[in-house]
């Protein structure tokens, strides 16, 4: 009878601990993944009161994801549930390092949470400068060398960093005082709607899932209406990009970014067959030779007039666009305090970058746009 006993409470122990196994593993099963539709380099996991967002591309060639559980205040969670950094949302307090995390804390109406930022005068938004100038945001020096003592200070809920590459000790002093820091890999997305979908990342920590979901639908939608036009031109205009930086001329890759811009504008990319990281170095002579007859040159480095560009080289003269003032540039729409606009809201507004572009290869399809960040190089300097 003892050894019966014993057996029936071993199998009832053995049927209560299944039970909770499978319960956990049940609570863990249960979440609903958020739809991401052009964006490669994050997921997200939602569950009652906490998500779990994976960065599977922090940076290039990462060798590692990272995962981040975002816990509501109170939250159950699961013993299994694995992750690196834990946030507690919704966030009130946080440090973002890139200008283009910017835009999507005005899109979701928390640009008052920002409260440290590395290198203020890059900043180009008109309401984040006014926060600025109230002096409540602080400065934190620049991301190769923040401020680790002022960022402590502000007690931030949470740091959103970004890396080239895996060595980062300025982060990794700042998780040890238990302030968490997460990486954002927006800048490794290929496409104009991959970078500008990150704003459901952004969304995740203020618990504004939903509305995240709607900024980047009514994205999309521009994006592609946008696009749909462009392919209704007569003509494909040839383009070349990028510009000199000593002695190489750096072109964009055929599937970058910029190029997909390109493409969607309907326009003739002349290195669209490439492929690669970042972009690839040419000399000056094989642009020259193989796209000297380019319609337009788009993207055209820190140039902001003509003059500049022939102070740069007087060889620019030889290319068709530059004859033609087809020269176009991002460099001429700056903040009071001298950021580019381009770098800080493009990436969050790729409906505005294409509409720019096709407004340029093709006029007659927006006559009457006002072009938010390409503008023509000034006209000073281009008498032969």
């Amino acid at each position: 009878m003892k050894k019966i006993h014993f057996l029936l409470v071993l199998f009832i122990f053995a049927a209560c601990k299944n039970s909770e196994e499978q319960s956990e593993k049940r609570q863990i099963s249960e979440g609903k993944q958020v739809e991401i539709f052009h964006a490669t380099g994050f997921e997200i996991e939602r569950f009652e009161d906490y998500s779990i967002i994976e960065v599977k591309s922090p940076w290039p060639n990462a060798e590692k994801s990272f995962r981040y559980l975002l816990a509501e205040e109170d939250a159950t969670i699961p013993e299994g549930v694995e992750y690196d950094q834990k946030v507690e949302i919704p966030v009130e307090k946080v440090v973002v390092t890139s200008t283009t995390h910017i835009p999507a804390l005005e899109a979701l109406q928390e640009e008052k949470t920002l409260k440290g930022f590395p290198g203020l005068d890059f900043i180009s938004s008109v309401r984040m400068r006014e926060l600025i100038n109230e002096e409540k945001v602080k400065e934190l020096g620049n991301n190769e060398n923040i401020n680790t003592e002022i960022l402590i200070d502000l007690e931030p809920d949470v740091v959103i960093g970004f890396s080239i590459d895996a060595n980062n000790k300025t982060f990794e002093t700042i998780q040890k005082t238990g302030i968490p820091v997460v990486y954002n890999g927006d800048w490794t997305e290929e496409t104009p709607l991959g970078k500008a979908e990150w704003i459901k990342f952004f969304g995740a920590f203020y618990n504004k899932n939903e509305e995240a979901n709607i900024i980047f639908e009514q994205i999309s939608a521009a994006y592609s209406e946008a696009k749909e036009l462009a392919q209704t031109a007569k003509e494909q205009p040839k383009v070349i990009a990028g510009s000199m930086y000593k002695d190489q001329w750096y072109m964009p890759y055929g599937n970058s970014w910029q190029a997909k811009f390109i493409e969607d504008a309907n326009a003739a990319y002349a290195y669209t067959e490439t492929e690669g990281n970042g972009s690839m170095g040419l000399s000056f002579e094989s642009v020259l030779a193989k796209h000297q007859d380019a319609d337009f040159w788009v993207s055209a480095g820190q140039f902001t007039s003509y003059e500049q560009l022939f102070s740069a080289s007087e060889h620019y003269r030889q290319f068709k666009a530059v004859q033609d003032k087809n020269v176009y540039s991002v460099s001429l729409v700056k903040g009071e305090t001298g950021g580019v606009v381009y770098f800080e809201l493009g990436p969050q507004r790729p409906d505005l970058v294409l509409k720019d572009l096709i407004s340029i290869f093709h006029p007659d399809l927006l006559p009457e746009y006002e072009r938010t960040f390409y503008k023509a190089l000034a006209d000073s300097g281009l008498q032969q």
